[in-house]
């Protein structure tokens, strides 16, 4: 299991691009696929992941491990996450220097930037509608329809800090869903 767990994530951390959020897409597909976790499961664990401190898909890779097989599985899952990113910063490290003033590399970073994007959205959208808050019979659920545009506003339009409207939209899902 230990070194299912660590493959897994190796993969996971060597084909991903972009940081954590373009990450769980795949985190979703490995996990799910395995049949370590449900989706709904998964997405309880990105949500407490995306508020702990540090980086998502990494909080979420030992998180999983650890479901999945205690403490060693949480060591294996984040050894396998960022084995592959320490390698490769390393190796760009020393080519990227001497490299980034070349035109094709450029050109591909400029390419690499709108498929982030993407994979952003699509991970948002794939995880709202597997937990019924978009799509399916019931179409958009308003009480999550009116957390999300909330705090997009409060992101978008005023200074306050991300920390409180994480903490009111959970003061809000409380009232709301108990």
């Amino acid at each position: 299991m230990l070194l299912d767990l660590f493959l897994t994530f190796f993969k996971i951390g060597l084909v991903s691009f972009g940081g954590g959020y373009a990450m769980l897409p795949l985190i979703d597909h490995e996990v799910t696929a395995q049949g370590w976790m449900t989706s709904g499961q998964l997405l309880d664990i990105i949500v407490v992941a995306g508020m702990s401190p540090g980086p998502i898909a990494t909080n979420s890779a030992i998180m999983i491990g650890y479901n999945v097989a205690g403490i060693g599985g949480a060591a294996a899952a984040i050894l396998g996450m960022v084995l592959p990113s320490l390698l490769i910063i390393l190796l760009v490290a020393v080519f990227f220097f001497r490299l980034q003033e070349y035109p094709v590399v450029k050109s591909a970073f400029y390419g690499l930037r709108p498929v982030i994007t993407g994979l952003i959205f699509y991970a948002a959208i794939l995880f709202a509608m597997r937990n019924g808050m978009i799509g399916g019979e019931q179409g958009i659920q308003p009480f999550y329809l009116l957390i999300f545009t909330t705090a997009l506003s409060l992101f978008f339009f005023t200074r306050i800090h991300p920390v409180f409207v994480l903490i009111a939209s959970g003061i809000t899902g409380m009232i709301l869903f108990t």
